[in-house]
């Protein structure tokens, strides 16, 4: 801005010079306290924290308005909105990258869609409950365990086998649920085996080294035995292959059986202060180490 605009020299030295709020974006620089110059961030969701509005405040993706109201996660969105069975306000939408407000009235194959709050939670799951939404047999749920936790649709992210305890997450955030359960991402995992004889130290190598089985090699990250333990009898495992009871196939290779097994961890996520049979929603912290997971 020139000089005659921001009042000429003599009412800078009376009031300070504020061309600095007048330069570009990317070369925007301030000082501290101390008088050296810091960078002004320009990232969007920094300047939000500081209390700035953006434009497009209140828009939203329309393939994460569809994956938030529980349908599918945003790629398969993307599929949707391009076969055109996608509406918004009454006009099919085949562009991707669409915004819309949450106010928008969107309509997939011929039903409309409400977009949810996203919730995440943990359940220490206990004994002889299948991880099914439903189960035709009429056998008992983990869904009967978390049915009061809130309004929203939510469902288990992977599995964890009748027998088996331990952390199981819920959410209706379905782009994260695909993320923490895709076998790409190789999400950590870790369990308290419990076998019915002692591990032999031949075995345990055979284990950390790498086993042969039905479909497939598979080798664990960590093992070890659980300290207290003075049978040799219950291990720590951390692994993060998601096959169908991986674990269990692992020992019984083997030749041993497992008396208890119990996940302890879950992508980071543990049953700390949540008793066997019940959950707790997960915290602000958790929720975006889940989201800071790479991929």
């Amino acid at each position: 801005m020139s000089e005659d605009k921001q009042g000429g020299r003599e009412k800078r030295k009376r009031h300070g010079d504020y061309s600095v709020f007048y330069k570009s974006k990317k070369s925007r620089s301030t000082r501290d306290k101390t008088g050296t110059k810091a960078k002004v961030e320009n990232d969007p969701d920094k300047v939000r924290e500081k209390g700035y509005r953006r434009k497009d405040e209140g828009h939203i993706r329309l393939n994460k308005y569809i994956a938030d109201a529980g349908v599918c996660s945003r790629r398969e969105a993307d599929k949707l909105i391009a076969s055109g069975t996608v509406t918004v306000n009454g006009k099919t939408v085949t562009e991707l990258g669409t915004k819309v407000l949450f106010t928008d009235k969107v309509v997939l194959g011929g039903q409309a869609l409400r977009r949810e709050k996203l919730r995440y939670l943990v359940l220490n799951k206990p004994k002889d409950f299948i991880t099914t939404t439903d189960d035709p047999h009429e056998r008992k749920t983990v869904m009967a365990l978390v049915e009061k936790a809130c309004h929203e649709r939510i469902y288990p992210v992977g599995r964890l086998d009748r027998m088996t305890t331990g952390v199981l997450l819920f959410t209706n955030d379905g782009d994260l649920a695909k993320k923490l359960t895709h076998p790409r991402h190789g999400v950590r995992k870790i369990y308290h085996v419990v076998l019915d004889k002692k591990l032999t130290r031949a075995d345990f190598e055979k284990i950390a080294n790498g086993l042969e089985l039905e479909d497939g090699p598979i080798k664990v990250d960590k093992i070890s035995w659980i300290d207290n333990s003075t049978d040799k009898k219950e291990i720590g495992l951390e692994i993060h292959s998601g096959r169908n009871r991986i674990v269990r196939r692992l020992f019984e290779s083997l030749g041993y059986k497992i008396i208890r097994l119990d996940r302890t961890v879950f992508a980071g996520i543990t049953k700390k202060d949540t008793p066997r049979g019940k959950w707790r929603m997960l915290s602000e912290k958790e929720v975006n180490m889940l989201k800071r997971l790479p991929v």
